[in-house]
């Protein structure tokens, strides 16, 4: 007789009843709020961040998993705001992994999941810099707020966006490049693709 593991016993259990699970909007709404103050409480720390992000105010990133995100609009001080709903985002960052034991399982392996990016890439190469530049160990602060293991499971999802951030910059940069050594030689126009899936 097979055995099941425990994470797919509960991975089943999860998709059969993860449909009717929707937070209520004044949880999601508190929880991007509150994403919003820490993100600027970061940014504030360094001067060099919010002048680079100055360059970008009106810019919308959204970052997405299953039906849960969050989309930020650049201010022009440089830092976040909440932005509608309703607006096109100018980047948009997806969490391709559904199931949220699938996601621990990477998590706890130390590997990312897929994320799908699309959008701009001068701003994804801003929201990249950020990320590789700003100084802060949120993971101890988070830590002391949320518990250790909520807290490393989002410094590892941020991470996992960061890594997925640096593939779409590179690989839009190298096909840039590519496209500009190409105007130059006779054939067939290169095939430009806004969407990207980074495994």
């Amino acid at each position: 007789m097979a055995t099941q593991s425990p994470f797919s016993i509960l991975g089943s259990v999860f998709e059969r009843i993860a449909p009717g699970l929707v937070p209520p909007p004044w949880l999601v709404h508190e929880v991007q709020h509150r994403a919003v103050l820490l993100l600027n409480h970061v940014l504030q720390q360094e001067p060099a961040a919010m002048e680079r992000l100055e360059r970008q105010h009106g810019r919308i990133v959204q970052v997405q998993w299953r039906h849960f995100f969050i989309a930020l609009q650049v201010t022009p001080a440089g830092l976040f705001d909440t932005a509608d709903e309703a607006v096109t985002p100018d980047l948009r960052l997806e969490v391709m992994q559904d199931s949220p034991l699938g996601l621990a399982q990477l998590a706890l392996r130390g590997e990312r999941p897929a994320v799908r990016i699309d959008g701009d890439v001068q701003f994804a190469g801003d929201i990249q810099w950020l990320s590789d530049n700003l100084r802060w160990d949120i993971e101890e602060d988070l830590a002391r707020v949320i518990g250790d293991v909520p807290a490393r499971t989002l410094s590892d999802a941020m991470r996992w966006l960061t890594q997925a951030l640096r593939q779409f910059v590179g690989s839009r940069m190298a096909a840039a490049q590519g496209m500009e050594s190409s105007a130059h030689a006779p054939g067939a126009a290169p095939v430009w693709s806004d969407d990207r899936t980074i495994p």
